[in-house]
């Protein structure tokens, strides 16, 4: 290997300085032949003004009479932003250019020439550039533009910025053969801009479409560019006509921020509003905001069937960086809207958001006051059942928290005795909370039923160590209420009826309780002495707790008469409709039993030579029993026996979960609780049982055990996958799924394994109940599954459906099948029955520069108005 440098301006080179120029006509070199970038016979002015440094691996020829440097074999140059690699590199400091080709051997065309200058790279068969005037003539170009790969036979270089090339396909696969490419005779590319196309014809796998364009513009650019926005065309239905979808405007605004406006238009009068905005600011916030407005018609204008209706919805996502405020935190998460949006929008088929019936909205700012024990909360939140369209709201919520403080506390925190562990803790919360409707949503009458108030909450409490093994806690609770509105209710004599008015004005109540707790853990282990079974320990957690309140209710009980007999009066408070309720009535003097239960189990290594440790492996991870008895009640004393519990079995395969109430009271003919205990001690009164259970391929794989718990760990994220397809929405242009799911390039296959990875997930759910009159009965008994079987490492097909034991019918079903084409994506989703039925077809192009490069088709949920 040779290294030798080159300066063409000191006079001991190889090169003497000549005065004379290169004689140029209209800004064009003048040249021998059609394709020739330089003229022999014209002495040029020196115009390389750096070093050229220049290597090979086999020799480098300098001929002095021709004044050419020769390199062969993997050469390589280096002059000022330009480096260049190839088998053979002439250079020409007479003519101020180079030339560079590949070599010929036994494998065929090898070293092609790659040419790199400034960020720009090409790779082609041969090269000629002049260093004087910039200009190129390249042969076999291959260069990549962002996500486009540029072919072209023949390739002009005029300037730095500007390309011609003739004979050029474009593609954004990266296969060696392209799986499509877009072919035209001649282009103009500015790199790292545009490229700028005549005619073209769409070729997959080299075959020709009848598909052509006579003109195409690709933006090149690193950063968004503005653009318009295709519209699909829609043959919609009978009752809507024909229409166009999602055409619109694109507004790249800066590199924080951009806005997409969208529309779609019908023949019948229908029409659509989309907005749509993406933010993002490194370490400070990023979010994602929209606004989709729908004007639906369905009939005929003057017809019976005639209806018109408008529906909406809005929604933001916020999140702040941690890095931002460590001390503050702002996020949002919103979606509020029309009720019917979901079910009656001609473009949002989002049957995520059709299954569910409630819309749910937060905002959120939080503050921590450093060097204190408080901490506030200011939150806005609005709930929304899209079934009876009830809307509540809290506009705003406000919470002051102080963390506990231990006054009494020794040195350095020290707490050892019951008054160093007396602690106290405060909270406040107020709230103007909003109770309305969709029809009054947004009006002014949305404001007349609000209701707002303050409550104060205090407590105190410590433990202290009695008889040795148990713990005493004593705790006593102190609350206050403020509400900015009251009630008052009138007899009208007229209508004989009682009237109620809200008020505006200040009143307030107060409540305190106290109470004491006995608790202690009782283990029992019992040992094996055979087996891999080495023990079984059970843990008991009973508690004994005792509590007292007042009855604070009869201090703020008015009266008024409810008929024409003035002795005929009922008992109420200015506070029933309070924000936070009325004081609570009742004395309560009660004793609480609980009883916790919790079974585990030691299990030796399978090797007994082994070095591993026991496995510790949980049998039970709960067994919990609730009941209280109320000392000042004058009947039915005692509460219902609660009980849950819940285990893991086959390796955390399978969860089950069983709770419900025993009622030990019996129940008259009207089915109320009378002081009579059940002859059987208890009546099951209800009980639920959940079970879940996970099960895949990789279960039966050993060898890919180990590295799916490394996967698992080092990801963090063992959730599983989403077998319920992508939402059919034709607002996004890419595919209609999420874009983590697509990935990209090519993926390696492994033919003729055998090998079809599946997951299947089931969840079964039964309820009972039993009112004491007649036999229980089961409410509901479904079994559900879902799961996804990738039938080729490019063929996926996913699903979620269930079966309504009792009524003896499918619930809703859902498939997906996903196909990866390499470049393009295809994706299928079907609603194959039920209210819901629907399907999209969708096939593109993965990348985003030819996003618009797609076939899709959708068949929406039948529209019920």
């Amino acid at each position: 290997m040779q290294r030798d440098y080159i300066n063409l301006q000191k006079k001991d080179s190889l090169v003497t300085i000549k005065k004379d120029s290169i004689i140029l006509k209209k800004d064009s070199i003048l040249l021998k032949n059609k394709d020739s970038i330089v003229n022999d016979s014209i002495k040029p002015k020196e115009s390389i003004d750096d070093i050229i440094t220049h290597i090979a691996q086999d020799y480098t020829i300098q001929n002095a009479k021709e004044k050419t440097v020769t390199l062969y074999n993997e050469a390589n140059i280096t002059y000022t932003d330009i480096d260049l690699k190839s088998g053979i590199i002439i250079i020409d400091y007479k003519k101020n250019t180079l030339f560079a080709k590949g070599i010929k051997d036994s494998t065929g065309y090898v070293q092609r020439p790659v040419f790199k200058q400034g960020g720009q790279e090409s790779e082609q068969d041969s090269i000629l550039y002049n260093f004087k005037s910039k200009r190129a003539l390249i042969y076999g170009l291959k260069t990549k533009q962002g996500e486009m790969f540029t072919y072209g036979e023949k390739t002009k270089q005029v300037n730095d910025s500007t390309i011609y090339i003739r004979k050029i396909r474009f593609t954004t696969s990266e296969k060696e053969v392209p799986d499509y490419y877009i072919s035209t005779d001649k282009a103009k590319l500015v790199p790292g801009k545009k490229i700028i196309v005549g005619l073209s014809n769409l070729v997959l796998a080299d075959v020709p479409t009848p598909l052509f364009l006579p003109f195409a513009y690709f933006p090149m650019t690193e950063t968004s560019v503005s653009g318009f926005l295709i519209p699909a065309f829609d043959t919609g239905s009978s009752t809507r006509g024909v229409g166009l979808q999602n055409g619109g405007y694109y507004f790249a605004i800066n590199d924080y921020v951009d806005l997409t406006l969208t529309g779609d238009a019908w023949a019948n009068g229908s029409w659509g509003l989309r907005t749509n905005s993406n933010y993002n600011k490194r370490y400070r916030f990023n979010g994602t905001f929209s606004f989709n407005y729908e004007n639906i018609i369905n009939g005929i204008r003057g017809f019976d069937d005639f209806d018109k209706r408008s529906n909406f919805n809005i929604r933001w996502n916020h999140s702040q960086d941690s890095k931002a405020s460590p001390n503050s935190r702002f996020s949002a998460s919103v979606n509020l809207g029309s009720s019917r949006f979901f079910r009656e929008s001609l473009n949002q088929f989002n049957l995520n958001q059709n299954q569910n019936n409630t819309f749910n909205s937060s905002v959120n700012y939080s503050k921590t006051f450093v060097g204190t024990p408080f901490n506030m909360a200011v939150t806005a939140s609005h709930q929304q059942n899209t079934n009876t369209e009830s809307i509540i709201m809290t506009l705003p919520s406000l919470t002051l928290n102080m963390n506990r403080v231990y006054p009494f506390a020794g040195k350095d925190g020290v707490k050892k005795n019951p008054i160093q562990k007396l602690g106290f803790n405060y909270n406040m919360q107020g709230q103007y909370l909003i109770n309305t409707t969709d029809d009054e949503f947004f009006t002014s009458k949305m404001f007349e039923t609000a209701r707002s108030g303050i409550q104060h909450k205090t407590s105190t409490n410590t433990n202290i160590k009695a008889f040795k093994y148990f713990t005493l806690s004593p705790s006593v609770n102190y609350e206050e209420t403020w509400q900015f509105d009251y009630i008052d209710k009138k007899y009208d004599e007229t209508n004989n009826v009682i009237i109620t008015d809200t008020l505006r004005g200040f009143k307030s109540y107060r409540e305190y309780n106290m109470g004491v707790s006995l608790s202690t853990n009782i283990y029992g282990t019992f040992n094996f002495k055979k087996g891999r079974l080495k023990a079984i320990r059970h843990t008991i957690r009973p508690t004994v707790s005792y509590s007292y309140r007042p009855d604070f209710k009869d201090n703020y009980l008015e009266q008024v008469q409810q008929t024409a007999n003035p002795l005929d009066v009922i008992d109420y408070t200015v506070f029933d409709q309070g924000i936070y309720g009325s004081p609570s009535g009742g004395l309560s003097n009660s004793i609480g039993l609980s009883l916790n239960n919790v079974l585990e189990a030691k299990m030796a290594p399978k090797d007994p030579d082994s070095d591993e440790e026991d496995e510790k492996i949980m049998i039970l991870n709960n067994l919990n029993f609730n009941t209280s008895y109320n000392i000042a009640a004058d009947s039915l004393r005692w509460s219902n026996v609660t009980f849950s519990a819940g285990t893991r079995l086959f390796k955390d395969k399978l969860a089950l979960n069983f709770t419900g109430s025993l009622d030990p009271y019996q129940v008259n003919e009207n089915g109320r609780r009378i002081d009579k205990f059940n002859p059987g001690i208890f009546r099951l009164s209800n009980a639920n049982l959940t079970a879940n259970y996970s099960i895949s391929s990789s279960d039966f794989d050993k060898s890919n055990k180990d590295n799916e718990n490394k996967n698992n760990n080092a990801n963090g994220n063992n959730n599983p996958p989403d077998t319920m397809g992508a939402d059919i929405d034709p607002t996004d242009r890419q595919g209609r799924q999420d874009s983590r799911d697509i990935g990209g390039g090519t993926k390696k296959t492994d033919l003729y394994k055998g090998k079809i990875p599946w997951t299947v997930n089931l969840v079964y759910a039964a309820t009972y109940s039993n009112n004491g009159l007649i036999p229980g009965t089961v409410g509901v008994h479904t079994l559900g599954f879902s799961g996804n079987v990738d039938l080729s490492p490019k063929w996926k097909v996913g699903y979620s459906s269930g079966y309504d034991v009792k009524n003896g019918a499918f619930s809703f079903s859902r498939f997906n099948f996903t196909r990866d084409l390499d470049s393009w994506q295809f994706n299928f989703n079907w609603v194959p029955f039920g209210s819901q039925s629907s399907y999209t077809f969708f096939i593109g192009v993965k990348s985003s520069t030819l996003a618009d490069l797609k076939w899709d088709k959708n068949k929406p949920p039948d529209r019920l108005f």
